[in-house]
């Protein structure tokens, strides 16, 4: 057991921060103490309290509490619990609480699930999430729900908690550990009082000697050289990110799937995966398969749809599919060529042949005049200028060497000739 989970608090008179809701007049603290709680879903950042709360609530109520994440559940085992509900009433003379982490990865459909039994009071339904529930939660179930903003631990409470691991943790206090400076450790924590007790307990665990004496320096030297890890597995996020993209790039499935499975595995949010997808294969395949976009912008909208655990399958095709693809980084370069001529060259005046003319004045001094309207010429097609005259030689797209854009290249040398090179 880590240091976070052994100082996890188990009373509210022992949880620290969140004074808004939980302070003598807070609506939670008196829904606590009336013992009368309805479905509620607690919106914050990592590390500020919403697992605890809830665990706090159930003991408190002595309620039993089925405790479930979003990343490995789906509707079946939604379904198994309301079903043991129903069949064994013995067992719950009170409805138990649900506490589903990461309910924002819930897929709508997957959230319908929750609507009936949360309504009939079949069981209580606690959320917590990272996410804004105005946009990740069903209204049905949102309305049903209260909604208890929680705020990032302030300077003064994260030291309060270190300053009390440090005395009566089981561990640490048998060490004579001094924190001459807190600063460092409350900055990088970054209001997460779980990941200030990670980057403390790895501190203490790296120095050989019962005497730790920790200021900004320490804890600075420190997190240069072990880079801050996943909260849940320990894997080193953006190190597996990186690798995960240049395998796609590099058209290794296999490699690819692994990191897949090591970022899948850690918890990280299928959503911000999915969305890498899209980008890689617009940025790194592009036109040498322009059906990678297709399928990356396919499997973002499937995992909103269907949601984890078989999100993962979505995911993996994909990956798959983009890893194993003929690649081009085409488009990439010439966005960045074009912006870099808009910086270069500022606002060139648009040739009046290509200009708007909605009015008769602004025909009468040259707007629109001599523009070719291209479906009227062979092959929809004609010769013209349409870049502004001090740039039009410049060149923002070459297609690179492989059967799609080779075939690009082609077709537009047909209608270019030398123009543009190609």
């Amino acid at each position: 057991m880590n240091l976070a989970e052994r100082m996890r608090p188990k009373t509210l008179n022992e949880f620290v921060g969140q004074s808004k809701i939980l302070g003598e007049n807070g609506m939670l603290r008196k829904m606590i103490e009336n013992k009368n709680i309805s479905s509620m879903i607690f919106w914050g950042p990592p590390g500020c309290g919403k697992t605890t709360l809830a665990l706090i609530i159930a003991n408190s109520l002595n309620r039993q509490l089925f405790h479930l994440s979003a990343i490995n559940v789906g509707v079946k085992e939604i379904k198994e619990i309301i079903e043991k509900i129903k069949k064994e009433p013995m067992l719950f003379p009170e409805p138990p609480i649900v506490f589903l982490d990461e309910i924002h990865r819930f897929a709508k459909n997957q959230q319908d699930s929750l609507l009936h039994a949360v309504e009939k009071g079949i069981f209580i339904l606690i959320g917590a999430t990272t996410e804004n529930p105005s946009f990740e939660i069903i209204n049905p179930l949102l309305s049903r729900c209260h909604i208890f903003i929680l705020e990032p631990l302030e300077y003064n409470e994260l030291k309060f908690l270190l300053d009390k691991a440090i005395k009566e943790d089981i561990i640490l206090k048998k060490k004579y550990i001094e924190i001459k400076e807190y600063e460092a450790l409350i900055t990088y924590s970054g209001g997460d009082a779980r990941k200030m007790y990670n980057i403390l307990e790895l501190i203490v665990n790296a120095t050989s000697s019962n005497k730790v004496i920790i200021d900004n320096s320490t804890v600075e030297n420190f997190l240069n050289k072990n880079i801050l890890k996943y909260d849940k597995k320990g894997e080193y996020h953006y190190d597996i990110i990186s690798a995960f993209i240049k395998s796609v790039r590099g058209s290794d499935p296999n490699a690819a799937l692994y990191y897949l499975a090591r970022m899948l595995d850690a918890g990280e949010d299928i959503e911000f995966i999915a969305r890498r997808l899209v980008i890689l294969a617009a940025e790194d395949i592009g036109l040498a398969n322009p059906n990678a976009l297709l399928i990356a912008n396919a499997a973002f909208d499937a995992i909103h749809k269907i949601g984890m655990p078989e999100a993962k399958i979505i995911l993996s095709e994909a990956t798959i599919y983009l890893a194993s693809s003929p690649k081009s980084n085409s488009a990439y370069v010439a966005i960045e060529k074009a912006i870099e001529a808009v910086h270069t060259y500022g606002d060139l005046p648009v040739p009046l042949h290509l200009r708007n003319a909605p009015t008769k004045l602004l025909k009468e001094i040259g707007y629109h005049k001599g523009y070719k309207y291209p479906h009227d010429y062979d092959n929809n097609f004609v010769v013209q200028e349409y870049l502004p005259q001090k740039i039009k030689n410049l060149v923002f797209y070459e297609p690179q060497n492989n059967p799609r854009e080779n075939e690009i290249r082609k077709y537009l040398k047909n209608f270019w000739k030398e123009k543009y090179g190609y």
